[in-house]
């Protein structure tokens, strides 16, 4: 019997649970759960130190990335079993976890291969933005490099 797909995407303004991601994946025909966790760096910047994020989103348009991001990883990787992300709105501290992704996979090589993909397209396709807030109590939104439209994008 095949296990039908599971996808989640939440986003929502509570700590993130690691373990609640990794059970939203689990599954008796994976042998593999590929993990990652993005959490908010202490950077500096032109002499101002960051100190957390704001995280704003459009969410029926993430809802809707989310899933064309999900049917592009099964057409590269069609052994990818379920698929879960968690992403904080609001704000996130330096420290604490912006973003927890995890994807099944029957062995360990096609869901590895997936994650990395999927945190590159989720970083370029997802309506999700952050404002930097510094020290010094100014704040900047922030392009990410990955999106298409963005005047740094990576190509």
């Amino acid at each position: 019997m095949v296990e039908p797909r599971r996808d989640v995407l939440k986003l929502c303004h509570d700590w993130l649970s690691v373990q609640e991601v990794v059970d939203a994946v689990s599954s008796a025909s994976c042998g593999a759960t590929s993990l990652f966790i993005g959490t908010t760096r202490e950077d500096v910047l032109n002499g101002r130190k960051v100190i957390g994020l704001e995280y704003e989103a459009y969410e029926p348009m993430a809802q809707s990335e989310f899933r064309k991001l999900c049917d592009v990883i099964r057409e590269r990787w069609p052994s990818v079993t379920h698929v879960c992300v968690h992403h904080r709105l609001g704000w996130v501290k330096v420290g604490e976890a912006s973003v927890v992704m995890a994807i099944s996979s029957p062995h360990r090589h096609d869901g590895q291969q997936a994650m990395q993909q999927a945190v590159e397209q989720l970083k370029a396709r997802l309506p999700v933005w952050k404002k930097e807030v510094y020290d010094s109590q100014e704040a900047s939104w922030k392009e990410n490099a990955e999106c298409p439209w963005a005047s740094n994008h990576k190509q």
